[in-house]
């Protein structure tokens, strides 16, 4: 099992998770990343690192569920009538961006559903160490014209004692920041009334 595969399906149940917690949420999209996962979310409720616990927790229930995670090829009209029920508007466009003739798919993992072209882990039983890590703001396909979506974002290995490995590593990375040291030090100095980014 690749570790892309399990990045990939730890976004699906982190959204699936979302998605019970907060019903009028639009997904937009969750990728694997170089070393984690994130999911973009457009919702009223803003999260917090508080929510986070809430969030895992859910996530902890999909995965005791054992659900298999299910590919669904569909044809675009379907898709569409899918996504528009559900009142997913940004997968709406994002299933407008596929060309014609290239086939739609969807994974499913018990009452949650996501155009997605895979692959996933078999079911959701097979995540067994993750951790939300953070939480940003991201621009609807990257245009600062479009509206602002919160990006949440987490790690996973394929055991706990590897997930606290890495956590340990993340943490002692943020001690060597030089966006901390620096100020820390005086080496050198941020305000905001010199300018953002300017030292």
């Amino acid at each position: 099992m690749s570790i892309e595969i399990m990045r990939h399906s730890a976004a699906h149940i982190m959204a699936a998770a979302v998605c019970e917690l907060y019903p009028e949420v639009k997904l937009d999209i969750g990728p694997a990343t170089d070393d984690g996962f994130y999911y973009d979310f457009d919702m009223p409720h803003r999260l917090v690192p508080e929510d986070f616990a809430a969030i895992e927790a859910k996530m902890a229930e999909l995965v005791a569920a054992d659900q298999p995670f299910e590919r669904l090829e569909v044809a675009r009209a379907e898709a569409l009538t899918m996504l528009q029920k559900a009142g997913q508007t940004y997968k709406v466009e994002r299933l407008a961006d596929i060309p014609e003739g290239e086939k739609i798919t969807f994974y499913r993992s018990g009452g949650f559903f996501d155009l997605c072209r895979g692959p996933h882990l078999a079911t959701t039983g097979g995540l067994k160490a993750f951790k939300l890590t953070a939480i940003a703001g991201s621009y609807y396909r990257g245009d600062e014209k479009n509206p602002m979506l919160q990006r949440l974002y987490g790690v996973v290995e394929e055991s706990q004692e590897a997930l606290d490995a890495l956590l340990l590593r993340i943490e002692e990375a943020k001690k060597r920041d030089h966006r901390r040291l620096g100020p820390e030090l005086g080496l050198f100095s941020m305000s905001d009334s010199v300018g953002p980014g300017l030292a």
